[in-house]
């Protein structure tokens, strides 16, 4: 079996086909996905249904970006509507709805029933013997179980400028690299696919990186 942990979509569809051309699944695979499947990118309802799909094909496991917790909080709750908005989801309303200018009870009239069940069935984190998965980070000397959750869909500099102190290694996205970011104790693969650069996979335990196209040299 092979193993890959998948770096934020972001609604950029074109370039995760690419990267699982590039991949090419097996059906004895294991792809982990970080989160952030939405907002920012062209096609959001695009990368849902790609997933979708692709976990009929192989084993995935998908995990709780921020992005997708503030819509699950907007769709469930009406809170939120502002920092969505402001971070990207206009272009997730588009790709659902077509139409500029929408409001979020048009998103609700045509959000399909399986992306909701998809977007409201992922994991905070993963953990195998070897890795710890995790949307943006995790607290030293804190079990997993003891996590918070807001701390691993949102915390940036507090864990990547830190040793973890943990004997797993974490993988992690969230925080935009120009390349992977490759520590002793951790390896941050969000590689800005939605600002232009490339989608990055990471095969384990090799280690080894795969990217899909790029739009900067």
């Amino acid at each position: 079996m092979r193993k890959f942990a998948i770096g934020d979509i972001h609604g950029c569809l074109e370039k995760l086909e690419d990267l699982l051309i590039k991949i090419k699944p097996r059906h004895d695979d294991l792809l982990i996905f970080l989160g952030d499947y939405i907002d920012r990118g062209e096609n959001s309802s695009g990368v849902i249904d790609c997933l979708i799909r692709l976990k009929d094909f192989c084993s995935c496991i998908f995990l709780k970006g921020n992005h997708e917790h503030m819509l699950i909080e907007l769709i469930e709750f009406g809170t939120n509507k502002s920092m969505f908005m402001s971070n990207g989801g206009d272009m997730t309303l588009l790709s659902y709805t077509g139409k500029k200018n929408t409001k979020i009870k048009d998103l609700l009239n045509v959000l399909p029933k399986e992306h909701k069940e998809f977007l409201t069935s992922l994991r905070w984190y993963y953990e195998d013997d070897k890795y710890i998965y995790v949307h943006a980070g995790i607290k030293k000397d804190i079990p997993m179980h003891s996590q918070d959750p807001m701390d691993m869909i949102w915390m940036r500099n507090d864990f990547y400028g830190y040793p973890t102190n943990r004997e797993k290694k974490v993988i992690f996205a969230h925080c935009p690299f120009i390349e992977p970011f490759v520590k002793d104790d951790k390896i941050g693969i969000d590689t800005g696919a939605v600002y232009g650069r490339y989608l990055t996979a990471v095969e384990l335990p090799d280690e080894t990186f795969v990217h899909s196209f790029t739009l900067l040299q």
